[in-house]
């Protein structure tokens, strides 16, 4: 079933005199439970994409369908609800809260729903576990690592049982190693049945994702899931 339909979606920037065309026409269709990673260089719209998709904006012409929500109309207030109630993000940078420790990083996303202290701290104890950080839940992020940072922001992304999870590259500030231990939890996240989209700029994280989807100058150019000339151009 489709959680995600993008139709005829467009998405124009006007600077001053300058109009930008981020996204044009743009068809899409996600179903429940995929994995599926986004690339295209600079300037190719994927990042326009992932925010149109995480509610962070609407678009200028086309209609999106979020879990049978049409948002494309849909007012500021609206959208901070659906990415409250839906939408799990997954950041490069983490944005964790310095001076909160890891259970109270992740509860922040329950406090916007209004949920109680005691239910907060019981599904922030079990998103922790989750991602293996049980014995880390009163350390702040500076007493850890670069891919504990991480898992702390995937289980906050996980606390509200999201429909989806946007990453935005999420290993682009570890190493090599540390950026595969994270590949791996999004696997597993997968595995039990999450819809993952995943923003990268590295085509060997792209390829391990069951689909990928190439993008250039605001249009798709290759969308692995279809059989059709576009995807022989990449």
């Amino acid at each position: 079933m489709a959680i995600i339909q993008l139709q005829k979606i467009s998405k124009l920037y006007k600077i001053e005199t300058q109009e930008i065309h981020a996204l044009r026409e743009v068809d899409l269709q996600i179903n429940e439970g995929e994995y599926l990673t986004i690339v295209g260089p600079s300037g190719s719209g994927k990042s326009t994409l992932m925010q149109l998709i995480g509610c962070l904006d609407i678009p200028t012409q086309g209609k999106l369908i979020l879990d049978e929500v049409d948002i494309s109309k849909a007012s500021n207030s609206e959208l901070s609800q659906l990415r409250n109630q839906k939408i799990g993000f997954v950041f490069q940078s983490f944005n964790l809260l310095p001076r909160l420790n890891v259970l109270q990083n992740v509860e922040l996303p329950m406090i916007y729903a209004h949920l109680s202290a005691k239910e907060r701290k019981m599904k922030a104890l079990q998103a922790i576990e989750s991602v293996g950080l049980q014995d880390r839940s009163l350390n702040r992020p500076s007493q850890l690592s670069g891919g504990q940072c991480q898992r702390v922001a995937i289980a906050r992304a996980l606390v509200n049982n999201p429909r989806i999870l946007l990453a935005d590259e999420p290993t682009g500030a570890l190493d090599s190693k540390t950026g595969a231990d994270i590949l791996q939890l999004f696997r597993l996240l997968h595995q039990k049945g999450h819809t993952i989209v995943m923003v990268t700029h590295d085509l060997k994280i792209a390829a391990e994702a069951p689909r990928q989807i190439a993008l250039r100058d605001g249009v798709i150019e290759k969308d692995t899931a279809m059989n059709s000339p576009l995807a022989s151009k990449v």
